[in-house]
């Protein structure tokens, strides 16, 4: 398999970032309208739900992931089930909380894992 490296993953991320943003505004401007405001809360379950959804979809990939050719497996190769992606999501967490090094073990790591791609065996291969 071709792991993909930090750079690769990084843009890729930096996409699905600005797709979430562009989500959640859209979101906020509806219940605004409304007399609401999008909690915390929704915004990490509408980016749980991006992810889960988009990581075990066919493509097995985000709109970013899509856009830099990459893709996620499990460790024999095959698709991961939308909870298995839900869980990878939640342990992104994590790799952020101890001060990004979860990330940065992208560059040091055989198969060039993350912290959360360890935790929930998963890959992220160029497709």
């Amino acid at each position: 398999m071709d792991y993909s490296g930090f750079w690769r993953r990084f843009w890729a991320g930096l996409i699905d970032a600005i797709v979430l943003g562009l989500i959640t505004v859209v979101v906020d401007l509806f219940l605004v309208t409304s007399h609401y405001e999008i909690s915390a809360f929704a915004k990490f379950i509408i980016g749980l739900l991006y992810f889960g959804l988009m990581e075990s979809s066919n493509r097995q990939a985000t709109l970013g992931m899509m856009a830099l050719g990459i893709k996620i497996v499990d460790m024999d190769g095959n698709k991961i089930s939308f909870l298995r992606a839900c869980g990878r999501e939640i342990a992104t967490i994590l790799s952020a909380l101890i001060l990004g090094v979860g990330y940065l073990m992208i560059a040091f790591t055989k198969k060039k894992q993350a912290l959360h791609d360890m935790i929930a065996e998963t890959l992220v291969i160029r497709s």
